[in-house]
C-alpha cells in the first residue's frame, strides 16, 4: 500500500458527563473536554501499526469541523500520522454530507485503504464509512477487530451478532474499525513537539462543490427519563405476576 487515509471526528470526551442546554436546542460544549472518536483514534492506530511494519508508506488523517478541530489534529500527528486534512466548517453535518465531502479527498489523494471509526460516539450514526464506500466504489468491511494484508488484499475479521465473520476485500477498500481491535498508543511530549512542524492543508468546503445544506432539523434534545427504582422479588413467581400486571406477560 502506499497512501492510508484516516478520518477522524472531534467529539465531547467520553469520560464527560453530557449536559443539555437550557434551551434544549443540543449537548453543552463550551469549556468541555473534547478529544478524538475513540473508535477513530483505533483506526488511526492500526493505520500507523499497518506503516510501521511495512505495509504502508504514509498515513493522512482527515477531519471535517471548525478550527478548534485542529487540537485532535495535531493529536493525531503526534501518534504518528504524517499530515492531517481539515475541511473548516463550523455547522454540524448530516453522515451523507460528511460522505461526500470525505469523497472528493479520497478523489484528491487515492489512498489505497480508507480507515474510521464504526461510528462516533456523539450521534451513533455508524453510517458515514458505508455511504463513503459506496460512493468510491471501494471494497468495504465494517466493524473490524483484526485486520491482515495479504498482498494486494486484506483479511478482515468483523464483529457481527452471531459472533464473528471474516471476508477477503481487494484494495482499494474502506475498513470501519471496532473497540477490539487495538489499543491506542500514549502520546509523548516529544512527539507532541514534532507535530506542530508537520503539515496540514486547510480546505475551504465551498472549493469541494458539496451540497452541505441541511436536510433534518433538530426540533428538541432532552435527557432521558430517569430510571427507576427495581424492587426485591422473593422467587420467579412473583415476578410472573408483577409482569401480567403490567400487561407485559401473556397467559
Amino acid at each position: 500500500m502506499n497512501k492510508i487515509l484516516v478520518c477522524i471526528k472531534r467529539v465531547i470526551d467520553y469520560n464527560v458527563k453530557i449536559r443539555i442546554k437550557p434551551d434544549e436546542s443540543g449537548v453543552v460544549t463550551d469549556g468541555v473536554k473534547m478529544s478524538i472518536n475513540p473508535f477513530d483514534e483505533i483506526a488511526l492506530e492500526e493505520a500507523l501499526r499497518l506503516k510501521e511494519s511495512g505495509n504502508a508508506s504514509e498515513v493522512i488523517i482527515a477531519s471535517i469541523g471548525s478550527d478548534d478541530v485542529q487540537q485532535q489534529l495535531r493529536t493525531g500527528l503526534a501518534m504518528g500520522a504524517d499530515r492531517a486534512i481539515l475541511i473548516e466548517h463550523k455547522a454540524t453535518l448530516e453522515p451523507i454530507q460528511v460522505a461526500k465531502l470525505l469523497h472528493r479527498i479520497v478523489d484528491q489523494e487515492k489512498p489505497d485503504l480508507v480507515l474510521m471509526g464504526k461510528q462516533a460516539i456523539d450521534d451513533d450514526a455508524s453510517q458515514t464509512g458505508q455511504m463513503l464506500a459506496q460512493m468510491c466504489s471501494y471494497a468495504q468491511a465494517t466493524f473490524a477487530s483484526k485486520v491482515t494484508v495479504n498482498g494486494n488484499s486484506l483479511e478482515v475479521v468483523r464483529e457481527v451478532d452471531q459472533g464473528l465473520e471474516t471476508l477477503e476485500i481487494d484494495l482499494p477498500a474502506i475498513i470501519t474499525t471496532d473497540l477490539r481491535l487495538n489499543e491506542p498508543r500514549y502520546v509523548k511530549l516529544p512527539d507532541i513537539m514534532k507535530a506542530k512542524k508537520k503539515p496540514m492543508d486547510i480546505i475551504d468546503p465551498s472549493t469541494l462543490d458539496v451540497d452541505l445544506e441541511p436536510s433534518i432539523s433538530v426540533l428538541k434534545v432532552s435527557a432521558p427519563p430517569p430510571r427507576q427504582s427495581g424492587v426485591m422479588l422473593n422467587d420467579a413467581s412473583e415476578l410472573v405476576v408483577i409482569l401480567k400486571e403490567k400487561e407485559l406477560l401473556n397467559d
